[in-house]
């Protein structure tokens, strides 16, 4: 019988994201080429990043807000361990990844810059009427949208368990890549130490500071492929959430990963250690305790029929 463990790593990388797997040794090559050798983008397989989320309401007003509401693209849901699972939704290459909470998780929200912790999920939309068509069928209140940077138009949301999620209208034309892309807000405590962090030991490509219209503050931009982390602060005196959502990146060298780590002092909030018999993994903590989880799948897990 396939195990639960067995069956998660075989599904890190399902059918509808087949070509990430294709573009993999292309898309190291590339990384290569742009990043010295002692950042971990060089590493990276898949030419994006995905996103897991932690939530504590009922699954079903999750999967109707992702699903219904944005129209995100279902993938098949994996089996968790107690009867529960493991809801997934593409944007590109990427994965957006819903699991219940802990139960008796008490973790701190509000505003965004209240409170540290991976903040904001940013998605793209080419229809601002049909958008707010779906929020209103579907009983939610309509999206408040504003002109933003850019030359776009954009408002903040939060999904049914609050996490604060930001919808951007691109006007036409626009290509079908634009839409394809995610983007992920982080409010930290110490804008230089993230910075360096997602910089020079993640290794991804910094992009111009945006002076960011929703926020009111300056964004700092670091991408890989379809997926761009933006940094805020607004100071160091507020609470931190280090446990709803995270960062996971596809790697092909996760033991690379863990002498990196070490060498650089980097905490590390799961050892690494084999997760199943094709899948090894390590979870690091940013400076502000933002999980970043990196996943080396086997060759004979990449090339598994998937169930």
């Amino acid at each position: 019988m396939t195990s639960f463990r067995t069956l998660l790593a075989r599904r890190l990388l399902s059918p509808a994201l087949a070509v990430i797997v294709a573009a993999g040794a292309a898309s190291a090559g590339a990384a290569a080429q742009t990043a010295p050798r002692d950042r971990l983008a060089s590493l990276l397989t898949q030419p994006s990043m995905n996103v897991f989320r932690r939530f504590t309401v009922d699954r079903a007003k999750m999967i109707e807000f992702y699903g219904d509401v944005l129209a995100l693209k279902p993938l098949p849901p994996i089996g968790m361990p107690g009867g529960s699972q493991m809801t997934r939704f593409q944007v590109g290459t990427s994965e957006i990844k819903l699991t219940g909470a802990a139960p008796g998780r008490q973790d701190k929200s509000g505003a965004v810059r209240e409170v540290t912790g991976l903040r904001v999920f940013t998605f793209f939309f080419p229809d601002e009427a049909a958008l707010t068509a779906r929020f209103k069928a579907h009983g939610f209140a309509a999206p408040e949208f504003r002109d933003r940077e850019s030359g776009t138009r954009g408002a903040l949301v939060t999904d049914p368990d609050g996490q604060w999620v930001e919808l951007v209208i691109v006007a036409p034309p626009a290509p079908p890549e634009a839409f394809a892309r995610l983007e992920v807000g982080l409010t930290v405590s110490d804008l230089d130490r993230s910075r360096a962090f997602y910089r020079d030991f993640v290794g991804l490509d910094e992009l111009k500071p945006v002076e960011s219209v929703m926020l009111g503050t300056t964004k700092y931009p670091y991408r890989h492929g379809t997926t761009t982390v933006n940094l805020w602060s607004f100071g160091s005196a507020v609470p931190a959430n280090t446990y709803t959502a995270g960062i996971q990146y596809v790697i092909s060298d996760v033991e690379a990963v863990d002498a990196r780590a070490k060498a650089r002092g980097v905490t590390i909030v799961t050892p690494l250690g084999n997760f199943s018999a094709g899948l090894r993994t390590i979870w690091l903590g940013d400076p502000d305790g933002i999980v970043n989880y990196f996943a080396q799948l086997t060759r004979a897990t990449r090339a598994a029929p998937t169930p």
